[in-house]
């Protein structure tokens, strides 16, 4: 890796993954043979699938599964949460242990457009507490 990149040492990558310049990776998995572009960050608990093709500008939050030969284009985004907030109920900022991560699944073969967020399914559970 350079200068350029922020690939944190609990990352696991695949063999043959080629990442491009200025990406940030901490705490997920990227599958054999899979392209991350520029300026792509990737969350924790995220997982990318083999022969994947993540372009640049794609942000991938926590909770985010793309399975294999899935294609994450220029600037999409996904959220994990159906509905955020700053603030608990009584007025505290939010922590991580307020809120429930809404996994997201990207299917075989996906390709997900330029522009596109992808919401999580919303289970009744995570609503605000």
């Amino acid at each position: 890796m350079n200068d350029y990149r922020c690939i944190a040492s609990d990352v696991t990558l695949g063999q043959g993954v080629k990442l491009s310049k200025f990406v940030n990776l901490y705490g997920c998995e990227v599958g054999d043979n899979t392209k991350i572009g520029s300026f792509v960050e990737i969350q924790k608990n995220a997982t990318i699938g083999k022969n994947c093709k993540i372009s640049s500008h794609t942000f991938i939050c926590e909770g985010v599964t793309s399975r294999t030969t899935s294609s994450l284009a220029i600037v999409s985004r996904s959220l994990n949460d159906s509905h955020p907030r700053a603030t608990t109920r009584n007025g505290e900022l939010q922590t991580e242990r307020d809120w429930i991560v809404e996994p997201t699944l990207v299917k075989k073969g996906a390709s997900i457009g330029s522009g596109a967020t992808i919401l999580a399914q919303h289970h009744e559970s995570a609503s605000m507490r």
